[in-house]
């Protein structure tokens, strides 16, 4: 199972360490406003959908993020942009515990939105193009854990903090400790170097320019990036229709204490955990289109028994883990599959567009779970939109190309679906 591990070389393993600390430590800060949206709502007499909005404008901002950081770190390199990034959503998160009302969080959590997405189009470029073809699945998958460790993590402060400090004072707390993040970038900058492939494009003397950011949209590659980023908008909204409300249907229908919650999210990133690393067997062994389908069909499945079989508590908090199973391994194969789908030249572009302009299309759903509490319960509102998210991912992928086994070194334009 882990073997492997010892075959990489150090770069690789370096570039691994590098990137699975900037995906925990983004997870973590992105978790962070799902946990005090009670809070916020009781402190600032927000409803549901208001709430939710601050949710959605993160998400939307991180696509512009994604795309931007993606276009420069095709011209200025993925360390540099990477390192950028982390500063910019560290910084950004800690300034979020000052905030005195709702405009204030909600300008503040927009920005924060940059850096999140800028931080995973840059680091999945520089994971794809520095780990070798026969291990990217199952290297991208392991980096993927971090995503389950960051919110965990989270989850186990947010439940600390709770315990001991008032709600008035926790939520402050908790965004300060946010900041912690800007501290991997030092070591960044002495251990990380750019990808053989970037720095061999680099020599010839040819730049990307801004108007490569629109590359991606134009000839061959359009209809693979309009597919991709609708396929990455159902498997994002899926997640955070689930994710986003988690706490407040917790709360409100399961009448769990804001502490038991945090414990109920801290199992759940066990199975998240699990999921990451399935995933990212099951996309070396039998392709990236399986692990996305098999996620979504179970995510389906998980998700409307989670909310509509009666369960007590222990029950639910078991649930949790193959919920997240379920939910989140398909992300193990997001990196690998769309690295091997771009040549070199608009890897950064195309990559940070379909990953973040699904996840700002992806916005919708939580937003939409929001509104839909006016009509019916929240759990089962959840179910809905979930269902919804995994419908569009699986109509998505019947349209899109298998990559497994495609090497990037000479990859030749995407190759039409069923090609």
């Amino acid at each position: 199972m882990i073997a492997w591990l010892r075959d990489l070389n150090p770069t690789e393993r370096r570039t691994m360490t590098a990137c699975w600390a900037g995906w925990t430590l983004d997870g973590f800060d992105q978790q962070l406003y799902s946990y005090v949206v009670p809070t916020m709502m009781a402190l600032w007499g927000l409803s549901a959908g208001t709430a939710g909005s601050i949710g959605m404008v993160t998400l939307l901002t991180s696509s512009l993020g994604g795309w931007m950081t993606g276009a420069l770190s095709d011209r200025y390199g993925r360390v540099r942009m990477l390192q950028l990034s982390i500063l910019w959503y560290s910084v950004v998160t800690g300034l979020c515990g000052l905030a005195q009302n709702f405009d204030q969080l909600f300008i503040l959590r927009a920005l924060h939105g940059i850096g999140f997405g800028g931080e995973w189009a840059a680091g999945s470029v520089l994971m794809g193009e520095v780990i070798r073809d026969k291990y990217r699945g199952r290297a991208v998958g392991f980096v993927q854990t971090g995503a389950a460790f960051g919110p965990g993590l989270s989850a186990l402060v947010f439940a600390g903090l709770y315990a001991v400090l008032p709600e008035t004072e926790a939520w402050r707390v908790l965004f300060f400790v946010g900041i912690i993040p800007a501290l991997l970038v030092l070591w960044i900058r002495r251990n990380i170097h750019e990808s053989e492939s970037f720095q061999e494009r680099q020599a010839t003397g040819e730049k990307a320019t801004l108007a490569q950011a629109f590359a991606a949209f134009r000839g061959v590659y359009f209809r693979t990036t309009l597919k991709v980023t609708l396929m990455v908008a159902g498997a994002q909204g899926g997640v955070f229709a689930v994710q986003f409300w988690m706490t407040t249907y917790l709360r409100t229908e399961r009448h769990v204490s804001a502490s038991a919650a945090g414990m109920f999210f801290a199992v759940q990133m066990v199975g998240a955990l699990i999921g990451f690393l399935i995933g990212a067997y099951v996309s070396d062994a039998f392709g990236r289109k399986w692990t996305f389908g098999i996620s979504a069909v179970t995510t389906f499945i998980m998700v409307n028994i989670y909310i509509f079989v009666p369960m007590g508590d222990t029950a639910l908090l078991l649930c949790g883990i193959p919920l997240s199973i379920a939910i989140l391994m398909k992300f193990s194969a997001m990196g690998p599959y769309m690295t091997e789908l771009y040549p070199t030249a608009v890897r950064g572009t195309g990559q940070g567009f379909c990953y973040n302009g699904g996840r700002a299309v992806g916005a919708i759903f939580p937003t939409a779970v929001g509104y839909g509490v006016a009509y019916m319960p929240l759990g089962v509102s959840i179910a809905l939109f979930c269902s919804i998210a995994c419908l569009l991912m699986l109509t998505m992928l019947l349209l899109l190309p298998e990559t497994r086994g495609r090497e990037i070194a000479n990859l030749e334009p995407p190759v039409r679906a069923g090609g």
